[in-house]
């Protein structure tokens, strides 16, 4: 298993940030993804990487603690989570994402590990400049 922790700390309340994650559809389109789609606890997401188009089935989760926690229920991962907290701090609140995922590659590939590291840091750090720009 494989995972990936980003934190930031945004300039506004908890109430405020909270509410701007669980508005599901822009933030994750904040992500860069072209195809959201939000149906009672299913999220469809695709998006175009290079010339492939990764489409992703997830499950709304019931997290303690989480403000915003999915699973993939089908797509390109042997299995994938996420969760998103929430903290109070000095500065404002501090959001952390927290991304475990396993690959369907026989025997795994640490490339490939990398590679789906690296894009999902950008879409993290997208959803953290949507914040800021929201919030702040």
């Amino acid at each position: 298993m494989e995972s990936i922790t980003l934190s930031h700390v945004v300039d506004a309340q908890p109430s405020a940030v909270r509410e701007a994650i669980t508005d599901v559809e822009p933030f994750t389109r904040a992500a860069g993804f072209d195809e959201v789609e939000l149906d009672g606890d299913r999220l469809e997401i695709a998006k175009a990487v290079g010339l492939l188009k990764i489409s992703l089935s997830l499950r709304l989760l019931d997290v303690p603690d989480a403000v915003f926690a999915y699973e993939q229920i089908d797509g390109v991962f042997e299995s994938m989570t996420t969760r998103y907290t929430i903290a109070e701090v000095d500065d404002g609140t501090e959001v952390v994402v927290q991304t475990e995922f396993a690959l369907d590659v026989p025997g795994g590939s640490i490339l490939d590990a990398t590679v789906i590291k690296r894009q999902r840091r950008k879409e993290i750090e997208a959803q953290f400049d949507y914040l800021d720009e929201t919030l702040t």
